[in-house]
């Protein structure tokens, strides 16, 4: 199951966290695993790129980190929600393979 963690601080959403393989199919054909992320990786590089914000971002194999100062993230609400948005409509369509929480800090 992927482990995804949005974290809100302050009512902003000032990152996320996503980790592990759905098992929805193989390896290499798992479209949950793609679309999730295709999302996160699409996130960071718009936040990143586009508009240029600094981000701590860590990634390897089936993880994904974003964290972002509290100045960032005022600026990059509209597309942290609708990473948010992407992910819990994702979780609708495949309830069992996706685990989101947000964390309140």
């Amino acid at each position: 199951m992927i482990q995804a963690v949005v974290t809100v601080k302050d009512g902003l959403v000032t990152g996320f966290r996503v980790s592990g393989h759905s098992d929805f199919s193989e390896q290499g054909s798992d479209i949950v695993c793609a679309a999730v992320s295709s999302a996160a990786y699409m996130t960071a590089n718009t936040l990143t790129e586009i508009q240029e914000l600094p981000c701590e971002i860590t990634e390897r194999d089936g993880f994904m980190q974003l964290d972002l100062s509290k100045e960032a993230a005022e600026q990059a609400q509209v597309v942290l929600n609708g990473f948010l948005l992407h992910l819990n409509a994702l979780c609708e369509g495949y309830a069992g393979f996706i685990d989101l929480k947000i964390s309140e800090v």
